[in-house]
């Protein structure tokens, strides 16, 4: 592949990765209104961990069945028969593949859902054992884990779905999806809520989830109708695809949603300290989840087609470089967002969720383990795109590995961390053990060969590093400087923050183009 075709490639993997971050940003943008207003509304109380609680199961399934290893076993399989039908000018074989495995997808998820619903006081005494103590809590968790719990049949096929567009490069319909539930979510808060009793507001929330799974599924049949790849389901567990991608899913299970299985293993013990605690580590994971979800997620969900189809041609130059391009960009983004979250922890919280029931303890208490996840960001965002590393060759079993160390690891650094730090241990934990899934996930692809780092490296970690503390500086001073963030008004915080932010992110670009990065250099 000559200069111009590569520059092309990467330019193209530039231009899809920003029309996902745009849609992503409008989302977390989103996510943002809604935890702001659920802040205001519940604060941190015992309906709000137990909603995080029952929200969390089924998004922690998701997760494993859509974007996590379903995902990540799925889109290299579809995409080698892709490319198998442009060659052989027939997508007759690709459709079987669709159908079939909507139907064993589907017919699994009813299933799961249907053990889940019957099972929830199992579930809330597993994943929440300290809402034993409060027979109220666990009743509301109860009951909203049986409302929730079937957002993940159709949340994972509306996955399924998207991981087809993506496929065929329509990236913007699945990356706007999420939208969605946020505005469900906000509208059940704002409107729903009303309606139920005092201590049984958040009961609205589970609702609004519900909802959600309903109208995201829907929303993207259309998209897949226009491409005539409307899925019929059949049920197909004895087909060479399926199988195929059973077989890559399996370990991908585990291995894939390490980070997820930490969270889960965050809020089980947090659920054992004080109320609050559940409810503090979520808002922080929350903001810690906006440059991961807008950025790296992003970078990952385009160069893992890319990868596939790279893999499949037997490119493996093109596969490296890929690689190498994405890792200097979500560094770019990783290294300010982690600095910017560690400095500026209160001034944050204080301006988004300062409101109404959510105190000044709160703020205080929740940047405590926001400080302690950004300890960990760059890692969570590094995974993301070294583990399409692995996915896009169909190697589901290494990353296994590695995620059965850190996972361990985890459990380690959470029992070492969670007494004398409280729930800002297990936060510091979590991100101790991403540190190490991603150090290894990397050595992995260095050890085989698949991946070596192409010439500049030293260039690019020296610019990052004297940007990133140029602009943390400076917001440190001026966030020290404003002292508005726990006792002024709202609109004094709002125009502080938004000073902060604007400055940090000049400061930093400025620094940067004084030591020569240009815009050619973010695509190649």
């Amino acid at each position: 592949m000559d200069e111009q075709a590569t520059k092309g490639k990467k330019g193209g993997l530039l231009a899809s990765t920003l029309v996902v971050s745009a849609m992503t940003l409008l989302s977390r943008v989103l996510g943002l209104v809604r935890d702001v207003v659920l802040a205001r509304l519940l604060g941190a109380s015992a309906g709000t961990d137990a909603f995080f609680v029952a929200f969390r199961i089924p998004n922690f399934l998701r997760r494993l069945f859509a974007e996590g290893a379903f995902n990540q076993a799925f889109v290299p399989v579809l995409s080698e028969y892709r490319t198998r039908a442009r060659d052989e000018g027939s997508l007759a074989a690709t459709r079987q593949l669709i159908d079939r495995v909507a139907g064993t997808l589907g017919g699994t998820l009813a299933l799961v859902t249907l053990l889940g619903v019957l099972g929830a006081p199992l579930l809330i005494w597993v994943f929440a054992p300290g809402f034993g103590d409060d027979p109220h809590k666990r009743a509301l968790a109860v009951e909203m884990l049986r409302l929730t719990f079937p957002y993940l049949f159709f949340i994972a096929l509306t996955a399924f779905a998207g991981s087809i567009l993506n496929t065929w490069n329509r990236f913007a319909v699945p990356a706007f999806t999420p939208v969605l539930l946020n505005l469900s979510l906000i509208g059940s808060a704002l409107y729903l809520a009303p309606h139920f009793a005092e201590g049984r507001m958040a009961v609205a929330l589970a609702w609004g989830v519900l909802i959600a799974g309903i109208v995201q599924l829907l929303f993207q049949l259309p998209f897949l109708a226009r491409l005539s790849l409307m899925p019929v389901p059949r049920m197909a567990w004895r087909d060479p695809g399926v199988r195929r991608i059973l077989r890559l899913m399996a370990p991908a299970l585990f291995g894939v949603s390490v980070s997820q299985i930490n969270l889960l293993l965050d809020t089980v013990l947090a659920s054992l300290l004080q109320t609050g605690s559940v409810t503090w580590l979520y808002y922080s994971d929350r903001l810690t989840e906006l440059p991961l979800g807008v950025f790296a997620i992003a970078i990952g969900t385009v160069i893992l087609p890319s990868l596939s189809g790279k893999h499949a041609g037997d490119d493996p130059q093109a596969f490296r470089r890929t690689l190498d391009w994405a890792l200097r960009l979500v560094l770019l983004i990783g290294v300010p967002a982690a600095l910017a979250l560690a400095v500026i922890a209160e001034p944050l919280l204080a301006t988004l969720f300062r409101h109404g029931e959510f105190t000044a303890n709160d703020v205080l208490r929740s940047a405590e383990s926001l400080r302690a996840y950004s300890a960990g960001l760059v890692a969570f965002m590094l995974i993301k795109v070294l583990a399409p590393g692995y996915f896009a060759r169909q190697d589901t079993k290494t990353p296994v590995k590695i995620g059965v160390i850190a996972m361990v690891a985890n459990m380690v650094f959470n029992l070492l961390l969670v007494w004398p730090l409280q729930h800002a241990g297990l936060a510091l934990a979590t991100s101790l053990s991403a540190w190490l899934n991603a150090g290894l996930l990397y050595l992995g692809l260095r050890r085989t060969g698949v991946f070596q780092p192409l010439e500049g490296w030293g260039r690019h970690w020296l610019r990052l590093l004297l940007a990133g503390a140029a602009m943390a500086a400076a917001i440190h001073f001026l966030a020290r400087f404003a002292g508005v963030w726990l006792q002024g008004a709202l609109t004094e915080r709002i125009l502080w923050l938004g000073l902060i932010v604007v400055a940090g992110m000049l400061i930093y670009l400025l620094v940067l183009l004084i030591l020569g990065l240009r815009p050619r250099h973010l695509r190649r």
